[in-house]
């Protein structure tokens, strides 16, 4: 994982201080090298962390004396051998060949068409000199971030924001727009303008998109590489998983491409599963063994989860293990943390408020935890869901109620019920009903609680509901879409795809590796989504492509296993038990700040701290209300740190390393 930055001036020379002032902003975070080149009007800079054999002693910036061309990359390209091919380059250079210069090289070809061509984790930019054109681009699920600040012919670029900060035409104010919609909006995503940020002076280049400067003027494009619409037909369901299984196997051996050690996440599901199962195999034909990190419960946990779910998943993830070999397992409570005691650091890494309040203190956890084993690579399958794992069962079935097709409907519920252990049939056919007919849910209004979160008056000034609406998001309806419709949505609206990038960058820059996801694979995808709904429901079995895929793979207790369901941060709320006292003094403190009386509705967060003030109960895990606590005050200690923040306590007295001119 690197970071890039970068500044552009159409019409006067950069002040060799603004390089070297972004440059020293990024040295918090560990590097193998810091380099960067320059010239009066462009200045290009790379904060370097060597994850493959072929980035060890990389030049980044690097320029191109033949071709006329500039590079600055953050990439790692899965499709390398198909790039090879297709740029003519000899067998003798491909296996020493840093990614970077095959984006070069695939640029010389292509031009601006060059993101259609790639594959693989990637944000770049290219000075085209001859033309006087900056270009870059960002992966289409933006699993890297680019940043950019554009006005009167200045436009800078990087990794991330804070650098951008240190420059003295870039003010430091606030988003409204963005704060308006991040609270709006009760989904784990942040906002709908994809493009936006908490700064309203910071843009980011979305996923999926590339962008171009030329003579001052940024033009951004949207590139699509995502096929919806053709269809994948067998004449045998054992074909669509042996080409499952070849293009998955694909995906996950690109993935795990690094000198150094390679780590996966691993929980009791499919998902992780399936990556690590696959994974192992590839590494011990490498003499590698896999490293897996899970995430485990406090040991005085008391357990209120249904008996439909599973708080502490070891008893499957250690059959996974012992099933799949080659793997060394490692299993971390962190007992010391908690959703409040982590909240500066979690700011202070993302930049901005999160909703991951649940999950995202372990989830940096296990990256820190990976980054001090030498992992490289850091595997999940956090697309899963939406990918391999996919597979609606109760969508499909009404989808067969539509259609008349009750005899397959009958048999089809039947055999769900012996699978999935549910014996309430009232229950499921009036679900496959609902689905079947959407408008009978057209009269079902339900008020979530995280949306009272805004104060009316600030929605009602930023306009933020009909902003919502107009991207097809009904806060007060949710049972109008279903599960069908909702996957489609979610790879076609790149605002919702691009959280989980936000979040991987930035923790893989601070721990010094890369995260990597083979569920999230363009291959993957585009294959997922041309299967017929029929290869994903089959035998009463939902995601029954993947559980089919993984026989021989994953043991049965994981590839069957349909009653139950892992509940991870199902401890959340019990392990801040010792600082309750803490926290709810703080919200008492909140509700009194004139700071974010304009923006939260500071009547509600009242009403829902005195629910909560004697104490911590076990059903305040899912327990809305509280969320809305625990999300106001990550704004509140947010919007402290942004007024209090001080941009030029960043200022560079002394040069970046490796610094030349071309």
């Amino acid at each position: 994982m690197s970071a890039i930055a970068g500044i552009y001036h159409n019409e006067v020379p950069i002040p060799d201080s603004y390089g070297y002032q972004m440059m020293k902003a990024l040295e918090k975070f560990p590097a193998d090298s810091i380099q960067i080149c320059s010239k009066e009007k462009v200045f290009l800079g790379c904060h370097a962390q060597w994850i493959t054999l072929e980035s060890i002693g990389e030049r980044l910036p690097y320029y191109d004396n033949e071709r006329k061309l500039a590079i600055t990359a953050d990439a790692i390209i899965d499709n390398r051998i198909e790039l090879f091919d297709k740029l003519g380059i000899d067998h003798s250079e491909r296996k020493i060949m840093p990614d970077s210069i095959l984006i070069l090289l695939s640029y010389a070809k292509w031009g601006e068409k060059v993101p259609y061509h790639l594959n693989g984790n990637f944000a770049f930019v290219i000075w085209d000199e001859k033309n006087k054109k900056l270009f870059g681009a960002r992966d289409f699920s933006g699993t890297k971030t680019l940043y950019f600040y554009n006005k009167n012919q200045n436009f800078a670029f990087c990794t991330v924001m804070g650098p951008l900060l240190t420059l003295p035409y870039l003010e430091k104010k606030l988003n409204e727009e963005w704060l308006a919609e991040y609270l709006a909006i009760t989904a784990m995503w942040d906002t709908v303008e994809a493009s936006s940020t908490v700064f309203k002076d910071i843009r980011q280049i979305p996923p999926s998109h590339s962008f171009s400067v030329v003579e001052g003027k940024v033009t951004i494009t949207k590139y699509n590489r995502l096929v919806i619409s053709d269809k994948i037909r067998f004449k045998r369901d054992e074909d669509y998983i042996e080409s499952f299984r070849e293009i998955f196997q694909e995906s996950v051996d690109s993935k795990i491409r690094t000198f150094r050690t390679v780590g996966s996440q691993l929980s009791g599901g499919l998902d992780s599963g399936s990556v690590v199962s696959f994974a192992a195999r590839t590494l011990q034909k490498q003499n590698k063994q896999l490293h897996t990190y899970s995430f485990i419960p406090i040991k005085d946990f008391d357990d209120w989860t249904s008996k439909y779910a599973v708080a502490d998943e070891r008893p499957f993830i250690q059959s996974t293990v012992q099933y799949v070999g080659n793997i060394k397992d490692q299993y971390f409570s962190f007992s010391n943390k908690s959703p409040f005691s982590e909240i500066d650091e979690m700011v202070d890494i993302l930049e901005m408020p999160f909703k991951t309040l649940e999950n995202g203190y372990w989830i940096k956890g296990i990256f820190e935890k990976a980054g001090m084993d030498d992992v490289g690579v850091l595997l999940s399958g956090s697309r899963g869901n939406m990918t391999i794992s996919w597979g609606p069962a109760l969508d499909y079935y009404g989808i067969l109620l539509k259609r008349l097709r009750l005899i397959k409907l009958y048999q089809e519920i039947g055999l769900y019920q012996q699978n999935s252990g549910i014996t309430n049939k009232r229950f499921i056919y009036s679900n496959i009903i609902r689905r079947a007919f959407p408008f009978l849910n057209n009269n079902i209004q339900t008020t979530n609680p995280l949306s009272l979160l805004i104060n009316p008056e600030f929605a009602n000034k930023m306009n933020v509901y009909e902003k919502l609406k107009q991207y097809g998001i009904d806060q007060i309806n949710p049972l109008k879409i279903n599960r069908i419709d909702f996957r489609r949505q979610h790879f076609e609206q790149v605002y919702s795809i691009q959280v989980t990038g936000t979040a991987i960058t930035k923790l893989s820059l601070r721990y010094g590796l890369v995260s990597r996801d083979p569920t999230n694979d363009i291959r993957v995808i585009n294959y997922c989504l041309s299967l017929p709904i029929e290869q994903y429901v089959m035998e009463g079995r939902d995601r029954a492509l993947i559980r089919r895929a993984t026989e021989g793979y994953l043991p049965d207790k994981v590839r069957l296993n349909q009653k139950v369901r892992g509940i991870q941060s199902a401890d959340w709320v019990q392990r801040m038990a010792p600082s309750w006292n803490q926290f709810t003094k703080e919200l008492q403190q909140l509700v009194k700040d004139d700071l974010v009386a304009e923006f939260l509705n500071i009547d509600y967060l009242k009403s829902a701290l005195a629910q909560v003030k004697n104490g911590p109960q076990e059903n305040y895990a899912i327990h809305p209300e509280y969320q809305v606590l625990m999300r106001s005050l990550i704004v509140w200690r947010f919007l402290k740190s942004f007024k209090g923040g001080d941009k030029d306590e960043n200022r560079m007295e002394t040069a970046a390393t490796g610094s030349s001119g071309y």
